[in-house]
């Protein structure tokens, strides 16, 4: 991203906070410029507020729930529970999650129903398949990696289905792409060598390569940003400590309130 560009993030990020959330203030855009910043609980407020009654659109309601899911992920991912498979005591002892859960439930819902009607007459509908397999995903991330529980298998396969026949008709399609490499990542990571056939197979190298790919892509800034923070994300769970670093820093330009990839740059060393 140039400064002109960066300054353009920066002055909308801007107004997206003055505005306080209020309805009739910002755009989707704003949210999700708030999301990369790391300001979850103003992104997800700030598309709540956008959303008109009783027809918010699959669009806001996978970026909302992606910025819930995050906002619970920073509440319980503390010091003594972060290598804890089970999350049971984290959860008794937060108090703000179960607010934050029902809102996230009740949005991936909404949104996979409405996925779901617009397929039963259009099939191929592209936006409804991509956003449909991203509901189900976080879905799935949130029994996995938020709750400690092996659940979600019916739309973990519905994610693995739609996410297909997106690349399957566009195989550019960036945040599809992104969406597939931690499918890929996931299970080679995370389940048995024997089961993997079941979930469509796994592979850490692919995933990595794919994420690299998506990464350096001519496409729009939210397909940019998502494709380089899950490149971050996933290189340091491969401990790739430098190439990690690289990454940072152009995300630490682009972004430059995000605190958690300032501190990040800031307390690394890498030689």
């Amino acid at each position: 991203m140039n400064i002109a560009v960066a300054v353009a993030v920066g002055l909308s990020l801007a107004v997206a906070l003055a505005s306080g959330g209020q309805a009739g203030h910002g755009t989707l855009a704003d949210a999700h410029r708030l999301f990369y910043n790391a300001r979850f609980e103003e992104s997800a407020g700030l598309a709540l507020s956008l959303r008109a009654p009783e027809s918010h659109d699959i669009a806001n309601d996978e970026l909302r729930t992606t910025a819930l899911l995050f906002q619970m992920r920073r509440l319980l991912d503390t010091a003594d529970n972060r290598d804890d498979d089970d999350k049971t005591a984290a959860w008794k002892a937060c108090a703000k999650c179960p607010a934050l859960l029902a809102a996230f439930s009740a949005d991936v819902q909404h949104g996979q129903a409405a996925a779901r009607a617009i397929l039963k007459n259009s099939p191929h509908d592209e936006g409804a398949l991509f956003y449909l397999g991203k509901l189900d995903l976080n879905y799935v991330w949130l029994q996995l990696g938020l709750l400690g529980k092996r659940t979600g298998w019916d739309e973990y396969q519905e994610a693995r289905q739609s996410i297909n026949a997106v690349l399957k008709a566009n195989p550019k399609h960036v945040r599809a792409r992104v969406a597939n490499a931690w499918m890929d990542y996931i299970v080679a990571t995370r389940t048995p060598w024997g089961t993997r056939w079941l979930f469509g197979g796994g592979n850490r190298k692919k995933a990595l390569a794919s994420l690299r790919e998506a990464a350096a892509a001519d496409t729009d800034w939210v397909s940019h940003a998502e494709a380089e923070f899950a490149l971050w994300d996933m290189l340091q769970r491969e401990k790739n400590t430098a190439e990690a670093m690289t990454v940072a820093q152009r995300i630490a330009k682009s972004f430059p309130q995000n605190s958690e990839v300032a501190s990040y740059v800031a307390g690394g060393v890498v030689k």
